[in-house]
């Protein structure tokens, strides 16, 4: 080989070196790019508040708990998993009549309880539409400030906004409450997705389950709860999705339990969770009339069938049922499936109140009048 070869073949060997070399540079500085992007991208959240994000580690300034390393992109999914890229916009009309969309105008940035219902139902959904009126009586002027409730039909066809806002009407419903109805098909699609929706069931005639759900949807926050249960403490639940609550908790908790142990018989137990809502004893009227003397000016046989069987009774075109019907603006009183021992039970109740209110015991001996359970 001569030299002008090997001169060629040197110069072509440095070349090829060339681009190798450069690439390896530029292999190295995208690498570092990266993982400095990377460190860049990384937030910590609070694994309760998904909106409560920091650059450094900590502890939520909410809830005290520690702060969980995420990117920003995991960050983002988690505040976004239940917001516009889950729930349908779907067109909705007010019991007012006017059109809204389900998440821009109902959901988004608000913190609300949901539940479902259908204005011809004989079964929970009086009570649980009662139940949540004195929801909104406890919250007082939070609702429709802080705290938005909407009831959604399932039986649209009929649940015209002319027949939703009779209906609200009939339980006294005050401002912050929306009921609503839509498109069949959307609304089966609405109570999926909010983990509302009950297969049909022939064995429940009901149609659906008396569920509340409650959510704070900026934060991503949502429970589900009984649509029946305590409505104080259904209140609380509400109280404790809206921010800056820590110290109103603990203060109800200190006076929780300074409190004197409550001795709370059967009968008061079946009033104060099935009748309360419509009924007093003695303190007048709600949706459904004062039972005060009811034991007395109602034969016992005819009042325990009604209590136990209302819907049949109207069914039947009683005399007595239909007049109450009608004088109650059509107020439908609920089966509420209770045993005939129940039922005995909650008569005993209402006689013994109202023998208490006369200030009589059944002897004649003179007695003080009770504080009764039920919410006024």
């Amino acid at each position: 080989m001569n030299i002008r070869s090997v001169k060629l073949l040197l110069i072509g060997a440095l070349m090829l070196s060339i681009p190798l070399s450069i690439h390896s540079q530029s292999t190295s500085g995208s690498a570092s790019t990266q993982q400095q992007q990377q460190q860049q991208d990384l937030v910590y959240v609070c694994p309760m508040h998904p909106e409560v994000k920091s650059k450094a580690a900590g502890s939520c300034p909410k809830c005290g708990m520690n702060l969980k390393q995420q990117s920003t992109s995991q960050a983002a999914a988690v505040q976004t998993r239940y917001g516009a890229n889950y729930f349908p916009n779907f067109e909705l009309t007010t019991q007012e009549g006017k059109t809204v969309r389900f998440y821009d105008d109902v959901l988004k940035d608000k913190i609300v309880a949901i539940d479902l219902i259908y204005t011809t139902c004989k079964y929970n959904c009086p009570v649980e539409t009662a139940m949540l009126a004195q929801v909104q009586k406890i919250l007082g002027d939070q609702v429709g400030k802080d705290i938005f409730f909407y009831s959604i039909s399932i039986d649209p066809k009929h649940d015209t906004p002319e027949v939703l806002k009779a209906y609200a009407e009939k339980f006294h419903v005050g401002a912050g409450w929306t009921f609503l109805t839509g498109k069949e098909e959307e609304i089966e699609i609405i109570s999926k997705k909010l983990g509302l929706y009950s297969t049909p069931d022939p064995a429940n005639a009901d149609g659906h389950t008396p569920t509340l759900l409650i959510g704070n949807v900026a934060a991503g926050q949502w429970m589900r709860l009984s649509a029946l249960d305590n409505t104080r403490f259904l209140a609380r639940k509400l109280s404790e999705l809206i921010d800056n609550r820590q110290d109103r908790r603990a203060e109800a908790m200190k006076g929780t339990a300074q409190a004197a142990t409550l001795n709370i018989d059967k009968g008061q137990y079946l009033f104060a969770t099935r009748c309360a809502v419509c009924h007093t004893i003695g303190h007048g009227e709600k949706v459904g009339p004062d039972l005060a003397g009811v034991t007395t000016t109602r034969e016992r046989g005819w009042l325990r069938r009604y209590i136990a069987v209302p819907d049949k009774m109207l069914a039947e075109n009683d005399p007595i049922a239909a007049a109450l019907f009608k004088k109650y603006k059509e107020m439908r009183m609920p089966n509420m499936g209770l045993h005939d021992l129940d039922v005995a039970t909650l008569i005993e109740y209402i006689d013994a109140q109202t023998r208490a209110l006369s200030g009589v015991e059944s002897g004649g001996k003179k007695v003080g009048v009770p504080k009764q359970s039920e919410d006024k």
